[in-house]
């Protein structure tokens, strides 16, 4: 059964009518989110594996194998690493903040003005500083990355959650 609001003249968006419509597509907002993209849950090229060595915020070291395609937001839910990704890697906010290390800050492309606003938000922003789910893996250029974790981000260093990869 389809979700019915209540709807006026259609360029005005849903307001209270005598004729009953259905709910219209999502539409995106704003004119300069382009930049931006989300491949959250990408499975990437299972036939190029790479190795992503991730620091924890406790200072473990992790070495996973993770794939071309894939983010790093992918990678740590795929192997349950402590990185949150509040919004599913929409470049929305700072939980999969990361550092990486300054021979690999040039591997990947300049952030985008929406990915240094959330990083200007996220605490302890370094010079290496970018969000997981913007850094996309090409084997080629990422294979023997390493990764490291800050200590807390916004999220966590408020409420004192757990991350669950979701």
């Amino acid at each position: 059964m389809a979700i019915r609001v209540f709807s006026s003249v259609a360029r005005r968006g849903p307001l209270v009518s005598r004729r009953w419509t259905a709910l219209p597509p999502p539409v995106a907002i704003g004119s300069n989110l382009t930049s931006a993209y989300r491949f959250h849950g990408d499975e990437g090229d299972r036939s190029k594996p790479l190795q992503v060595t991730f620091t924890l915020p406790d200072g473990e070291e992790k070495e996973v194998t993770a794939y071309e395609g894939q983010n790093l937001l992918d990678v740590c839910a795929e192997h349950h690493l402590p990185m949150e990704g509040a919004c599913a890697g929409s470049c929305a906010c700072s939980t999969c903040h990361v550092y990486l290390e300054d021979e690999a800050v040039d591997l990947f492309q300049e952030p985008s003005d929406e990915e240094n606003d959330m990083i200007d938000m996220a605490f302890f922003p370094e010079a290496t500083s970018r969000l997981g789910c913007q850094l996309k893996l090409i084997k080629s250029k990422h294979n023997g990355l390493k990764v490291r974790m800050p200590k807390a981000t916004r999220n966590m260093y408020v409420d004192g959650a757990k991350v669950v990869p979701h």
